[in-house]
């Protein structure tokens, strides 16, 4: 009978090595929201404070909604009757926010008479405002006392970007979008001047700031340590450059405290990026983890481009634009390390897709894993979920949210266009 025990050792190592398909359990924590971007947790503090994207910023205590925080819709500029990616876009509290009670948002306002004379076609101005919870409880918070800390004139309503966070450095650091629509273009002869390669313009950035210190002429300080401080013709704020539409990112609360994006791609491959300072993430000369992008039609392949210096992405998969066979979906939605307390998804990033189309819901909602120091593999779990939306499939996937223990909650839309009803929702992600 010895000759089975090869057998048997044959086997076990495959049976080893075949993982049963991870199922998650979105279970609703708080509903009848209009579109929320973004659920922040300060430091010390029980609440959560939820962005909707036409204004308000509400606050969640034991699952129920107990008030509106800040409502800046006088604010904002003023939103396409469809469909806008413009609105409030980012939240930010202080690392001392308890002591200090300073926070910061990050919204689309209207353009102002001084941009609109030298930048006549201009959309709006996406700008970062600092704000400070009055010590007096009787006095309310107001859009009105607001301090401007960034402004960035936008040439188009898309691609605004605009997540903002604070590192474990204390420093507040802004993701921007390319500028969106025809921006988005140049020749392929002069790909290296686009704007999110260039290194004297915001767009396709990711900027670092001091916001407890003031440089000459700013709001805000330039950190020492910026990879561009030293180059004359570089912005000082850019911490790394190259990237397209980042959606969405957030830093791992453990192990190196790295900075993960999603970066929302062309036509044929969505993108997971590690962001590392003063490195070139890549678009427009690639797409996707490392593949060249086609300048004279970005539905189909480039043979070859300068790969040279790009920092790859960790992950991509197949936008169901160019790719429909097997693809994963059209946008990415960035997402966070799992540090809760089920051990199943601890260390692993969940992050998904807004949707497979356009005209309705088909979010997506994947699992990374860490293969090797450059590279992750994502898994497509099953998700389960009361009360399915109409078609059966998962509601459009905006963001992600974590909390203070670290579970990770998904925030979604049941339609694309701006709502007439207000019946929106954030889940928790559960392992089962």
């Amino acid at each position: 009978m010895n000759f089975l025990k090869p057998l048997l050792l044959v086997l076990c190592t495959l049976a080893s090595q075949v993982h049963a398909q991870t199922t998650l359990e979105l279970t609703k924590v708080v509903g009848g929201l209009n579109k929320p971007l973004a659920m922040v947790q300060p430091n010390g503090d029980p609440r959560l404070f939820i962005v909707e994207q036409e204004g308000l910023i509400k606050v969640l205590e034991n699952g129920v909604i107990t008030g509106v925080f800040l409502d800046l819709s006088s604010k904002l500029v003023k939103l396409n009757k469809e469909y806008d990616e413009r609105g409030v876009l980012g939240l930010a509290f202080h690392p001392n926010f308890k002591q200090n009670g300073r926070f910061f948002v990050a919204f689309s306002a209207p353009i102002d008479q001084q941009t609109l004379s030298a930048l006549p076609t201009y959309s709006h101005i996406n700008v970062i405002e600092e704000f400070t919870v009055p010590k007096n409880p009787s006095k309310k918070l107001t859009a009105a006392s607001g301090k401007r800390i960034m402004s960035i004139p936008w040439p188009h309503m898309n691609h605004n970007g605009h997540w903002i966070g604070f590192g474990s450095d204390a420093k507040l650091y802004v993701a921007t979008g390319d500028g969106g629509y025809s921006s988005e273009w140049s020749p392929e002869s002069i790909a290296e001047s686009y704007n999110s390669q260039k290194l004297d313009n915001y767009f396709g950035k990711i900027l670092r700031i001091d916001i407890d210190r003031k440089s000459k002429g700013k709001s805000y300080a330039i950190p020492a340590d910026n990879p561009m401080t030293k180059l004359k013709s570089a912005l000082p704020e850019i911490w790394a450059f190259g990237l397209r539409d980042p959606w969405r990112c957030s830093f791992d609360t453990a192990g190196a405290k790295h900075l993960f994006c999603g970066d929302v791609q062309q036509d044929n491959y969505e993108s997971i990026k590690i962001i590392s300072k003063g490195k070139n993430m890549g678009w427009p000369v690639v797409e996707g983890r490392m593949r060249c992008f086609n300048w004279e039609s970005s539905l189909s392949k480039s043979v070859s481009c300068d790969k040279a210096d790009i920092n790859p992405a960790i992950l991509d998969y197949a936008n169901c634009t160019a790719i429909p066979e097997n693809c994963k979906g059209i946008s990415v939605t960035g997402g966070f390390i799992y540090r809760g307390s089920n051990p199943q998804l601890s260390g692993k990033y969940i992050f998904g897709d807004w949707s497979k189309r356009f005209d309705q819901n088909d979010g997506q909602i994947f699992i990374a894993s860490e293969k090797n120091k450059d590279e992750w593999a994502m898994e497509s779990p099953v998700v389960t979920m009361q009360n399915m939306p109409a078609n059966n499939k998962l509601p459009f996937v905006l963001a992600f949210a974590q909390d203070a223990k670290g579970e990770v909650y998904v925030l979604t839309a049941l339609q694309s266009k701006r709502n007439a009803v207000f019946d929106d929702a954030i889940y928790m992600i559960k392992a089962n």
